[in-house]
């Protein structure tokens, strides 16, 4: 139920955002791409934060910790929960890249650029790699926080708050506009959820596996 609400509330607004996209740049991407690019200019120790934070939680590292928790997940014995997180991360990084081809959006250009990234800008890879890495893990631990509230609420808001600061520093560093990011979190709520859909035959034996490799 809560997957397909998630997919119900999610695709809509990124088929809204698709066509955006698709479009002149609004007004909102404009405005905010460059308030925040002269409060970067005006603030180099802020731009350098902002640099470390997004370099730190980038698609190479949501990457890394995937795959060593599926390598963790298949040697205690919960090789199905290890697959799960494997073909969800790679699909979700699949359909980015497709997209940006097909979208064909160039990224913000400034006088005085503070950074750069290379490639196109929709939807936005670290956003999308953000929220997919930060929600493939909380859900990998739900059998383990099953019955308890407050620490899934916790590990729940972590993951949102991990996916929108880094969305934060992609805009904050003159990279991508607002439309990119909201975008690339869009898409990695809707590819989990499409994920958790699918899987939905094996979710249960994935369940206690994985509640058994994560048990001491």
């Amino acid at each position: 139920m809560i997957a397909r609400l998630a997919f119900a509330l999610t695709v809509i607004p990124f088929g809204l955002l698709l066509h955006v996209a698709r479009q002149p740049l609004n007004g909102l991407d404009m405005a905010v791409a460059h308030d925040l690019h002269a409060h970067a200019v005006a603030n180099p120790a802020w731009t350098r934060l902002m640099a470390f934070w997004t370099d730190a939680l980038g698609p190479a590292t949501w990457r890394v910790v995937v795959v060593g928790v599926a390598a963790w997940l298949a040697w205690r014995g919960a090789p199905l929960a290890a697959g799960w997180a494997l073909i969800t991360t790679v699909a979700g990084g699949l359909l980015g890249e497709g997209l940006k081809l097909l979208i064909d959006r160039a990224r913000p250009i400034f006088p005085d650029p503070v950074s750069s990234a290379p490639g196109l800008s929709f939807p936005s890879g670290h956003a999308l790699a953000a929220t997919l890495g930060a929600g493939v893990l909380v859900l990998l631990a739900r059998p383990a926080l099953r019955g308890r509230p407050l620490p899934a609420a916790l590990a729940w808001a972590g993951a949102a708050l991990l996916a929108l600061s880094v969305s934060y520093t992609r805009v904050a560093l003159g990279v991508h506009w607002v439309s990119d990011v909201v975008g690339g979190m869009l898409l990695g709520v809707a590819v989990l959820a499409v994920s958790v859909l699918a899987f939905k035959p094996v979710r249960r034996r994935r369940s206690r596996a994985t509640a058994r490799a994560l048990s001491p």
